[in-house]
């Protein structure tokens, strides 16, 4: 799987398809490569032009001095299989194909698409697309996608068949905080498709969670391997579009693939322990939880909260998803019961009462961190006079620290980013409504039954 590493971590670049003009692909390319910072080698290709930028601009990628990692191909697809037999020839392995206008089109496409394979195949080639968006490498500070924006650098792994998902979750991401270890728009995935991503992230030491969209697979023994072996390693968080007859059929359309069964997918995902996420949502908080908190290996999870209706909320949540809450014992009820009013819940969920100040959540937090029927906990805070959000997020990232449980929040209703960014640089999931959060539960306890089943943990 080292073939792949020149994807995220290539010294130097081509972008065959370059431009002076603003707006085009192959000139957002340019700017986005030299936008984030990127250290390496840059070459531009393109028989129009002498030079880009003050750069010198190649007619051919066989022109340019040394060796080049990756090349970018983005030019009219008739061309593509004319450039891509330039960078064999040049040694060049890693390829990622921006230009549309292969198999999810007509009959020509498919040809064409037949053929760029052919000739990866005679010169050992990986490619990437094509009808990709391109690739990102945060760490790398590469970003060699024609996206409006760069992820933040993180530890999820994410691809996408889709390229307009990508961009979506990215714009998402950003305003959600969530950090990626490396960003692939799959395309048509002609060469490298999903079981190769799966199997190169399973080892890379900056992923701890891998997360996709996924509309078909061209591999799917391949994949379900790859899955199986993955999913000892780290987790999996997939949102596999297509579950209707008329979602399959569309997916079909879009990709130029078939979708295959839905019910195979769900029967891969169970038995490899894939987090089957049904909505963006639902992907990228369960990939937040699982990349940063422990799994979750036993029932047991206590809801503290200053507003006994979100915590009714949460529970029929927990209920619905298959999540157990704790059955408080009396030593635990007794010490809670010293930092609260006489009128708390006296249960659980932990109805602190919503004048509850900081004190008495840091009071209740210890309790709760401290007992051992307590697996997992979820904090909600709704904004009250005496609330003060910030000092209550220390107090929960303290919680989690100390006591080595998976821990998420939910400030119910409430945007603030400097408690929110307070929680996510720690780890912690922080939603804004109780579902969600407790769908980060969810994905940590089918992780730990997961391992438990095959003997990973205790």
């Amino acid at each position: 799987m080292r073939d792949l590493d020149a994807f995220f971590r290539p010294k130097s670049v081509a972008v065959v398809g370059a431009t002076p003009t603003a707006g085009k692909i192959g000139n957002i390319l340019i700017e986005n490569l030299f936008s984030d910072g990127y250290k390496g080698k840059i070459f531009f290709v393109n028989p129009n032009y002498q030079e880009i930028l003050g750069m010198p601009c190649y007619r051919s990628i066989l022109d340019c001095p040394g060796t080049v990692d990756m090349a970018v191909i983005v030019v009219p697809a008739k061309f593509v299989p004319e450039v891509l037999e330039q960078v064999g020839q040049k040694g060049t392995k890693a390829v990622t194909i921006i230009s549309a206008g292969f198999s999810e089109g007509d009959a020509e496409g498919k040809e064409r698409e037949r053929l760029v394979l052919e000739i990866a195949h005679k010169h050992e080639l990986r490619i990437v697309g094509p009808n990709s968006l391109g690739v990102i490498s945060p760490h790398a500070r590469l970003n060699a996608s024609f996206a409006r924006a760069s992820p933040l650098k993180g530890s999820i792994a994410f691809f996408s068949q889709s390229g307009a998902f990508c961009t979506a979750a990215i714009e998402y991401s950003l305003g959600e905080t969530l950090g990626f270890s490396a960003f692939v728009s799959s395309g048509n995935k002609a060469d490298i498709d999903d079981a190769d991503l799966v199997r190169y992230f399973a080892h890379d030491e900056r992923t701890s969670c891998i997360a996709a969209y996924m509309e078909s697979t061209r591999k799917g023994p391949e994949l379900f391997q790859a899955l199986e072996r993955a999913s000892r390693k780290k987790p999996v968080v997939i949102l596999k579009a297509g579950r209707s007859v008329k979602g399959a059929k569309a997916a079909s359309s879009h990709t130029g693939a078939l979708a295959g069964s839905d019910s195979a997918y769900d029967a891969v995902f169970r038995q490899t322990g894939v987090y089957r996420a049904k909505t963006m949502f639902e992907l990228f908080d369960a990939a937040q939880a699982l990349a940063n908190q422990p799994p979750l290996t036993g029932d047991g999870v206590a809801i503290v909260t200053n507003a006994g209706g979100m915590g009714v909320i949460a529970t029929d949540a927990a209920e619905d998803v298959g999540l157990v809450l704790s059955e408080l014992s009396d030593e635990t009820l007794e010490q809670i019961g010293k930092a609260v009013p006489p009128t708390w819940s006296r249960g659980n969920p932990v109805d602190i009462i919503g004048d509850a100040d900081t004190t008495r959540y840091a009071d209740v937090l210890k309790v709760v961190g401290q007992a051992p029927e307590v697996k997992g906990i979820m904090v909600i805070a709704a904004r009250q006079a005496a609330t003060n959000l910030y000092e209550i997020a220390k107090w929960i990232s303290i919680t989690a620290k100390l006591s080595g449980k998976p821990t998420v929040a939910c400030f119910a209703g409430i945007d603030d980013p400097e408690s929110e960014q307070f929680l996510d640089s720690r780890g912690i999931p922080v939603m804004s409504v109780p579902e969600r959060a407790i769908t980060s539960l969810q994905a940590l306890s089918l992780r730990g039954k997961y391992l438990k089943k095959k003997g990973l943990v205790d």
